[in-house]
């Protein structure tokens, strides 16, 4: 679903959010266009949200539409805010559980929180010459490759080395159920244990491409808890995972050495995201297969696109077992990240990725707003039935829908 298709359905999402500024968002417009009179508003407080915070936003579009918060509701953003940003790691985990809740007014105090954490991380970033902080990398590959143990190696070696890791662990979800079996974090043993790591599990909760609708925002979460090393491990491989190299600075592909025919088991299209190929359980009989594999592998990347022009993407092979290769490979992670900063590469990776975030996001909320709208709840049963026993095509089912809802909305902002 692109813009051309969701602009007549964003028509209908006008009239829910025109409700009044409140105070205190009223308040934060006078601190960037403070009137001539010098006296002090009556305001609720709110520590931590200055002038300096919110300077460069555009909080008229971005805050208004939320209805005035509670002290409550005030005291509870304060506290995980201030939690977070001190590196406190309950605050951090209580964070990302707001952002992932799907009640409506807990979803808006997790976006008033997410615009102070990216305004104390923008600052940040201003004073680091404008260059980003943290190292986004994103982890996929198909079961049976080791993903769990190998970052479980990796990370241990950089909070050794003074780093803040913290990993997103995405777990497949049961279709009927909606649980999940959450099994990276018992995997990382020694790791959930360093309190320089923190370790989040989600259930994708049916999303498509293996992560969850929050990864973004939990990425943005850990980054201002002081985290400067963020893992994404995703469930495996296939096109849909192309939603995991939208998020990241570096998409690293994991694959087995053993796996049969390994450059027909991976599709192309991931192996064209892929910064860095790395084939793992390279030690004892694995070891030749493992080469063999990479010197495949090497062979195949000369033959696509790049899609940089300040990196080729490399094949190593690493033993998480006897952690032979391991360095090696963080030090080539390391020159990927200097070269794309250097050429500036990594910057506009960001820059993209921002509004691929903000169109999944208008898709998600759309689609949801389309289905709960009366017109279409209306008419939906009928269509199904009819779809379901041959009568119209699934297209004209859904063209029908639309013009439902079109309808019903142009009417509604008419009256």
């Amino acid at each position: 679903m692109g813009p051309s298709v969701l602009f007549p359905l964003l028509h209908g999402l006008s009239s829910p959010l025109r409700t009044v500024t409140p105070t205190w968002g009223r308040w934060l417009l006078r601190q960037l266009h403070p009137p001539s009179c010098t006296r002090t508003p009556c305001t609720p407080s709110f520590p931590g949200l200055n002038s300096q915070h919110i300077r460069g936003m555009c909080v008229e579009s971005t805050l208004s539409h939320i209805k005035e918060l509670s002290l409550p509701e005030q005291r509870l953003l304060n506290k995980l805010y201030e939690g977070l940003i001190s590196g406190q790691r309950a605050c951090l985990a209580e964070s990302i559980t707001l952002v992932e809740t799907q009640h409506p007014r807990k979803k808006e105090l997790a976006q008033v929180l997410l615009q102070r954490v990216l305004a104390h991380r923008k600052e940040q970033e201003k004073q680091n010459r404008g260059k980003p902080l943290a190292f986004r990398v994103g982890l996929s590959g198909p079961p049976g490759a080791g993903k769990s143990t190998f970052i479980e190696v990796v990370g241990k070696m950089l909070t050794g080395q003074g780093h803040k890791v913290s990993v997103l662990a995405v777990d497949p979800s049961s279709c009927t159920t909606g649980g999940s079996l959450m099994g990276d974090k018992t995997r990382m043993t020694e790791l959930s244990r360093d309190m320089s790591a923190f370790i989040r599990p989600s259930p994708t909760s049916g999303t498509l491409g293996g992560v969850t609708r929050t990864t973004n925002e939990a990425i943005v979460l850990c980054e201002g808890g002081g985290y400067d090393i963020v893992l994404v491990e995703t469930v495996g491989v296939g096109q849909s995972e192309f939603a995991v190299a939208d998020m990241v600075d570096m998409f690293v592909l994991l694959i087995p050495p053993a796996g049969g025919d390994e450059l027909q088991g991976i599709k192309r299209g991931i192996i064209e995201k892929a910064d860095l190929v790395v084939v793992t359980k390279a030690d004892g009989d694995l070891l030749v297969p493992a080469r063999r594999i990479q010197a495949e592998y090497t062979s195949a990347l000369k033959l696509l696109r790049k899609k940089s022009k300040s990196w080729n993407p490399k094949v190593v092979h690493v033993s998480s077992q006897t952690g032979e290769g391991v360095a090696e490979l963080w030090g080539k992670m390391e020159a990927f990240r200097s070269a794309t900063l250097s050429s500036g590469d990594f910057q506009d990776r960001r820059r993209a990725q921002h509004k691929v975030w903000m169109w999944s996001l208008i898709q998600e909320n759309v689609l949801r707003h389309f289905q709960e709208h009366p017109a279409v709840r209306g008419e939906l049963p009928q269509l199904e039935d009819r779809v379901t026993r041959g009568a119209i095509s699934p297209g004209l089912a859904a063209d029908l829908l639309l013009k439902a809802f079109t309808s019903s909305s142009s009417s509604s902002s008419s009256q």
